[in-house]
């Protein structure tokens, strides 16, 4: 099940869902839309290793929109910082953003119960495209969970991603062991 608009209302109330700024005009009927916030990254390096910390460098998008280009690998940001404390939340694509090839994420749609942060997006293009920061981006779904948690993820000590700041995220993939 997808919680629903009214439900989504009545879990930002009680405080287990947070999206900061909030604009009710961006609740839709099963989902919250949110937006592309002041920064993108791209890696330094054109080979990344998953054993290694690929450092990333940082941009922010001028007033007048920047041009996405197909073959390089772009990170960006949601304006929208987000909580979730007894739902799990997934991001998807707009299909505005899809009609335009944009894609938001690579894999990594999902979110998990004690996510606190704004969201990392993956971002890669089929055709150039001018992009701008505070368009519409994705929307969030949140889905209830069966069961008790044991640690929300926001509580978990390794948690990679947790507390995500309003710039991107470079992979941390290399602080796993293996």
């Amino acid at each position: 099940m997808i919680l629903s608009d009214l439900r989504i209302l009545e879990e930002i109330e009680k405080g287990t869902i947070r999206i900061e700024p909030y604009d009710r005009s961006c609740l839709g009927s099963n989902s919250y839309d949110v937006h592309l916030g002041a920064w993108l990254a791209t890696y330094k390096n054109h080979q990344l290793d998953a054993k290694q910390h690929n450092e990333i460098a940082y941009f922010e998008i001028p007033e007048d929109g920047f041009v996405l280009y197909p073959h390089i690998f772009y990170l960006g940001v949601t304006l929208e910082y987000t909580e979730a404390h007894a739902h799990v939340p997934f991001l998807e694509g707009k299909s505005s953003t899809g009609r335009l090839g944009i894609d938001i994420h690579a894999t990594a749609g999902k979110g998990d119960v004690g996510f606190c942060g704004h969201w990392t997006l993956e971002i890669s293009v089929k055709q150039p495209v001018k992009i701008y920061k505070g368009m519409p981006i994705g929307q969030l779904i949140y889905f209830p969970v069966e069961g008790e948690i044991e640690v929300k993820y926001n509580q978990k000590k390794n948690a990679k991603y947790s507390s995500q700041p309003d710039r991107p995220v470079e992979s941390m993939m290399w602080k796993n062991k293996f």
